[in-house]
């Protein structure tokens, strides 16, 4: 299911031009177009939802294999694997896209919170 004004929809479908990382059936990984780090990737359910708090019971696979996807691109890293995985929820947390998107970011030492 996808919504025609979401962007990520949009990328997902390939109206949009992205730097694609990987992908499998469910899930997309691209470049984030302003990275914070060295490596800052956005992991992106295929699947339209607009957040953590709008998955359903039938959408527990969503989460689970975003996870799944993070610890794949994790094996790349030179760093003992150290990563940082964030996602915003709501307009208040700073989510910016209404597409639920994890950000994988590594590279750099993130000790300061």
């Amino acid at each position: 299911m996808t919504h025609e004004k979401c962007i990520f929809c949009k990328i997902i479908s390939s109206e949009i031009p992205s730097t694609k990382i990987t992908e499998n059936e469910d899930v997309l990984v691209i470049k984030d177009i302003a990275p914070k780090a060295p490596i800052h990737y956005l992991i992106i359910p295929k699947k339209h939802v607009i957040d953590v708090a709008s998955l359903e019971e039938n959408d527990a696979s969503i989460a689970s294999k975003m996870i799944f996807m993070a610890k794949t691109l994790s094996t790349d890293l030179p760093d003992e694997q150290s990563f940082r995985l964030i996602i915003n929820n709501g307009p208040q947390a700073g989510q910016t896209v209404f597409h639920l998107h994890c950000h994988f970011i590594a590279g750099k030492k993130m000790t300061d919170f």
